[in-house]
């Protein structure tokens, strides 16, 4: 990725972006400069400069009575997100209260690509649950195989055991942690279905994965029923 492209996902303006990185690359500068070099309205460099600033990443010497701005060394973006990442620790504990004190029973949410997909499968890692899985093809470990080896490791660390009913004819490898069972005239299909604690997870493996999380109990409950009947009535998968 280009430092532009980084940049902008740390939630850094155009104009911010252009204003640091002509500091960087060109080193001190009068904001009439800064404004030319980057090619903005002299008002928005100020602006930029001003948020810049505030962020510890630019900083300025008076010679005269003039503002000579600089940027402050790249390691220092290290540093601010460190302490944008403290920041959110310390207000976790008060959004977490704040949320649970709203929930709405009968949640729904949809995640899409593959970052979406992984937000599901640390949600079960944190959860802390067993789970119960039908419909899987494997597309897992093939999308996503450093993530995958990853998250075999969380659900080790967090004691998750995990049961799973799979496709005659279909070979899995995982840890230990999983037991397998077999359907047979079962298809194929690239929705893959997790249950666990009060949630039901559906991934949907097509070119862009997509996610369905439903967080509600009765419907949990409901399905952790129909998983029992089909586990009851599956072979032990060979491994």
């Amino acid at each position: 990725m280009t430092p532009e492209q980084v940049l902008e996902k740390m939630g850094f303006s155009p104009n911010e972006i252009k204003v640091y990185l002509t500091l960087n690359d060109h080193g001190q500068k009068k904001a009439g400069k800064i404004a030319k070099i980057a090619q903005i309205d002299r008002s928005s460099c100020y602006h930029s400069l001003k948020s810049l600033i505030e962020k510890g990443l630019v900083g300025y010497v008076m010679i005269g009575d003039v503002k000579c701005f600089q940027a402050t060394g790249p390691k220092r973006l290290l540093e601010y997100v460190k302490e944008q990442e403290e920041d959110i620790k310390a207000i976790l504990p008060n959004l977490d209260a704040r949320r649970k004190a709203a929930k709405i029973e009968g949640q729904v949410r949809l995640f899409k690509g593959i970052k979406g997909v992984k937000s599901i499968f640390l949600d079960i890692a944190r959860a802390g649950q067993d789970n119960m899985v039908f419909g899987s093809e494997g597309q897992f470990s093939v999308k996503m195989p450093e993530f995958a080896m990853q998250f075999d490791r969380l659900k080790k660390e967090n004691n998750i055991k995990t049961k799973m009913i799979i496709r005659e004819g279909r070979t899995e490898l995982d840890d230990q942690r999983t037991e397998y069972r077999y359907l047979p005239q079962t298809e194929e299909s690239p929705a893959v279905t997790n249950i666990y604690g009060d949630k039901i997870a559906i991934i949907i493996w097509t070119t862009e994965p997509e996610g369905i999380l439903i967080e509600n109990k009765a419907a949990a409950q409901a399905y952790k029923s129909y998983f029992k009947i089909m586990w009851e009535n599956a072979k032990p998968a060979k491994k």
